[in-house]
């Protein structure tokens, strides 16, 4: 089933995957403002849906995205007059509005934190802002040839979808402030080095490779797993006890399930590291 949300971004199920395509060719998949806005609402349809687990989001036409769209952002600058409000300033929020799932940002979902996992698969290019929705996905699975990078350094257009916060949780402080500083090309071997992706797969099988993933995915105790994930996003803030204490907190409302993973065990199902 296809759920087209007017020409530049799809929804597609897949069992109990949904597939979100951006798909821009012209302009290899970058965003502008009805384009963040039709990512936003995918991605906010995703968490609600019931029958969606995971979430595949990749690009159409052998890229990823490659950023906020500088046409888009040249016309908005010429259409500004002096005194007014400067073009994104409709996108301000307070730390107060981070709460999940969270507000619009200028690439659309990144200030979500969704309860579900998504996967990014990544061709071509994800630079930029592109870099910068793939940083903001659970996982990235990595065609041979595609690449990384924080191209907007060129043209003075700063990380504001995440990336100075993501970026350095990631990779660490140092890679990041390579990557950051010279905004140079980074590709997928050496993203796969300093964890920047998760898997590198043959050109033209991202895709695929994602879907499989998420299936894995799919396949796991949900409740155990999303408590876990959510678990990990929040523990950043919070001195040691705290973050413990969340951890059980979330932990134990999965116990029962658990030790029915354990009667499954018993009785020889997944042993020796099986899945």
């Amino acid at each position: 089933m296809m759920r087209v949300m007017k020409n530049s971004v799809s929804i597609r199920q897949q069992g109990c995957i949904t597939v979100v395509t951006l798909d821009r060719p012209e302009v290899r998949n970058a965003v502008d403002a009805v384009t963040a806005r039709e990512l936003h609402a995918a991605f906010m349809a995703f968490d609600a849906d019931d029958q969606a687990r995971v979430a595949v989001f990749h690009g159409a036409h052998g890229h990823f995205c490659a950023g906020w769209d500088l046409q888009a952002g040249a016309r908005l600058a010429q259409q500004v007059e002096p005194g007014q409000a400067g073009p994104l300033s409709g996108l301000e929020f307070s730390p107060d509005d981070c709460v999940a799932p969270g507000p619009l940002g200028p690439m659309g979902p990144s200030r979500l934190l969704l309860s579900k996992p998504v996967i990014a698969a990544v061709s071509g290019a994800a630079v930029a802002g592109g870099m910068e929705l793939a940083l903001w996905c659970d996982m990235r699975v990595m065609e041979e040839d595609a690449y990384f990078g924080v191209f907007c350094r060129r043209f003075g257009v700063p990380l504001i979808d995440g990336g100075t916060v993501r970026l350095p949780r990631l990779i660490g402080m140092g890679h990041a402030m390579d990557l950051i500083l010279t905004g140079r090309k980074v590709q997928a071997v050496e993203a796969l080095q300093m964890g920047l992706c998760n898997r590198v797969v043959p050109t033209g099988q991202a895709l695929d490779a994602a879907l499989a993933l998420a299936q894995q995915l799919c396949d796991f105790p949900q409740a155990t797993m999303r408590a876990d994930r959510l678990s990990a996003y929040t523990q950043w803030d919070q001195p040691l006890p705290q973050a413990l204490h969340q951890e059980w907190q979330r932990g134990k409302q999965c116990i029962a399930d658990g030790l029915q993973g354990a009667l499954r065990f018993a009785a020889g199902s997944g042993r020796h590291g099986k899945f």
